[in-house]
């Protein structure tokens, strides 16, 4: 176990209907795009009517840079059909690893590398998209070093 994440495991993902925002940013720009998507997220779904029905999370497709294609929002029960920059997608379903990751964002690259280090061991090759669940931040825990992220890679 690392000192900042429980042990990789594992999983199976279960196909999840998700309403995100998805947008290149720059990694400097990640912290403001989250704050603007999962609220414009959030007033959306309410607006039709659908719930969040899990964490906000945040999906990257390919491995960062400068920038990364990202998209942030929330899995959402109910019946929701987007609007405006807000749409609707899956969260796939397949074999793939989590560990939770506990302390700064600025340590989550631990965490990933824990995670690759298993697949490896595993012999399965990591996905090119992953995904972050925020279980707690800065809103609910002034303390960093508290913070909870779970983070999900799946295989390729």
């Amino acid at each position: 176990m690392s000192e900042t994440g429980s042990e990789p495991r594992r999983i199976q993902t279960t196909e999840q209907l998700v309403a995100v925002i998805r947008e290149r940013v720059p990694m400097t720009s990640l912290t403001e795009f989250f704050g603007r998507a999962f609220g414009a997220v959030m007033a959306a779904m309410q607006e039709q009517g659908a719930f969040a029905a899990g964490p906000p999370f945040a999906r990257y497709h390919g491995m960062p840079g400068d920038s990364v294609d990202v998209e942030a929002g929330f899995p959402f029960g109910g019946h929701f059909n987007g609007a405006d920059a807000v749409q609707t997608g899956t969260l796939p379903g397949g074999d793939a690893y989590e560990a939770i990751h506990t302390g700064p964002y600025e340590t989550l690259g631990e965490t990933y590398g824990a995670i690759q280090q298993r697949m490896q061991a595993e012999g399965l090759t990591p996905a090119d998209t992953m995904w972050e669940y925020y279980l707690s931040g800065p809103e609910q825990e002034p303390d960093p070093a508290k913070w909870q992220t779970k983070v999900v890679w799946p295989a390729a």
